[in-house]
């Protein structure tokens, strides 16, 4: 199989490395070859993060070039909009319509982009843009939006949901499974609505 290559993007704290560790494990007991690189912005004070993921029969590097994303999965309705350049023509965009302001906008230096998800799709890009935060918050925890775009991810990398659990087990603490896989389950009916 070729390489297929996934671009994850968030801001800093979103979870985005346990999202790229819980994808690579269900690939890997897929038996794909599989790369990760993390890109890590000013991540601990709400800036971008970005984690490549390839995968294929063999893969020789991580690092994914601008238009060469099969999917870019968002955490955050700006962040998708700066990944666009990566995702490849008839590549396929998932974000969160959370909106987390940037330090430019927080200052007043500049305004968050209005409607961007309708600019998105005005350009022809394949695009789910479900509320993450709220089904997270439903699962127990708006720690788990990472886990409900796993959810949305699943209808792309259809593995079945065994796997996708599996991986979950293999990623997340004890403590915090119950309330993912409650996530994960609400990410996949979110497709579905």
């Amino acid at each position: 199989m070729e390489t297929k290559a996934i671009v994850i993007v968030g801001v800093g704290g979103q979870g985005t490395l346990l999202a790229s560790r819980v994808i690579g494990s269900a690939l890997i007991s897929q038996g794909y070859d599989v790369k990760v690189s993390e890109v890590h912005g000013m991540s601990q004070r709400g800036g971008s993060v970005v984690t490549y993921i390839k995968y294929g029969d063999k893969v020789y590097s991580p690092i994914v070039e601008k238009g060469q994303a099969d999917v870019v999965l968002s955490f955050e309705v700006l962040e998708a909009a700066r990944a666009l350049p990566f995702l490849k023509k008839g590549g396929k965009l998932i974000t969160n319509t959370q909106q987390i302001e940037p330090m430019p906008v927080i200052t007043g230096n500049a305004s968050y982009p209005a409607d961007i998800v309708k600019q998105i799709k005005d350009m022809g890009v394949d695009i789910t843009a479900v509320d993450a935060l709220s089904l997270a918050q439903e699962a127990g925890t708006s720690k788990a939006v990472n886990i409900v775009l796993i959810g949305l991810l699943s209808h792309v990398l259809d593995f079945g949901d065994e796997v996708w659990n599996k991986a979950l087990e293999d990623c997340v603490p004890p403590k915090a499974l119950d309330v993912n896989k409650k996530a994960f389950a609400l990410g996949v009916k979110s497709r579905e609505l």
